[in-house]
């Protein structure tokens, strides 16, 4: 629900959700998809997200105990994330979340954060593809759940307080950018 959408919005559709009770994979899978559109429609994009959401929940459903049970390996970690990418609506950055903070899988997620602060401080280009940029985090960093979820974090603080989308501030611990 948070694509495209501001997180004031997606807090309103999980307020919905909370209010009809549907906070479970099996009470969104037993909705219709008008009951869902109209929960989440503080999300935006209600009809296309209402599809996305009842297969991603498809998905999980059909998969959560083997999840549960699965050894989180590097080897695992690439079978799951290429089963998530196969889900009508899931991308590389939501897959990875997934894994990672919901599954405690060993993957990097990137997000336009991450994008911005290695393009600026790092000389990065900021067009380097997904693939590209989560492979050099992956194999600069050991390969820790604690670490990539702390690192992540930390991305996303920098960028909300510091490294803003038009502008670094001088409180950047990295340094100011001139653009």
């Amino acid at each position: 629900m948070t694509q495209n959408t501001a997180w004031t919005n997606v807090e309103k559709a999980i307020f919905n959700l909370n209010c009809l009770k549907a906070i479970s994979p099996k009470k969104i899978i037993s909705m219709t998809d008008h009951e869902l559109s109209e929960a989440i429609r503080p999300s935006g994009y209600y009809n296309i997200k209402v599809k996305r959401l009842k297969s991603l929940t498809a998905w999980w459903l059909e998969n959560i105990k083997e999840l549960v049970e699965c050894r989180k390996s590097a080897q695992a970690t690439n079978f799951w994330r290429t089963s998530l990418l196969s889900v009508y609506g899931v991308g590389e950055e939501t897959a990875d979340s997934i894994l990672l903070y919901s599954l405690d899988f060993p993957t990097f997620v990137i997000d336009s954060y991450t994008k911005r602060i290695m393009s600026r401080h790092f000389h990065i280009p900021i067009n380097t593809s997904y693939d590209r940029l989560r492979s050099e985090f992956m194999n600069g960093l050991p390969e820790d759940v604690v670490l990539f979820k702390e690192f992540h974090a930390l991305f996303v603080r920098l960028a909300k307080e510091s490294c803003l989308k038009s502008v670094c501030k001088s409180n950047c611990p990295l340094g100011v950018v001139q653009k």
